[in-house]
């Protein structure tokens, strides 16, 4: 996946815009609200799509283009998003309880 082509960027982005979407617009699911964080969540998604299907395998031989694997790029991209918005959500939650 290190050496992919255009293609392969511009499905791996597309994944990442959907589930950012659904998570940030549909969901209110975030840490602060605003277009910046939607953006943040774009760059975080394509990284978990990225990583999606070499860390969870290859699924439905039907289902992909060269190697990017739709379902675990969806998997993966959700994944991440959800991992890094609680990260921040429990870390500022912390922090704040310590400045008191």
């Amino acid at each position: 996946m290190i050496g992919m082509d255009f293609t392969s960027f511009i499905i791996l982005l597309i994944i990442s815009v959907i589930v950012s979407a659904i998570l940030h617009y549909g969901l209110n699911y975030y840490v602060t609200p605003g277009f910046d964080s939607f953006l943040s969540k774009v760059v975080i998604g394509w990284v978990g799509a990225w990583l999606g299907s070499p860390i969870l395998g290859h699924w439905w031989e039907g289902l992909n283009y060269k190697e990017v694997y739709y379902i675990p790029a969806i998997l993966g991209s959700l994944a991440l998003l959800i991992l890094a918005v609680d990260l921040v959500k429990t870390c500022g939650s912390a922090s704040r309880s310590a400045a008191r």
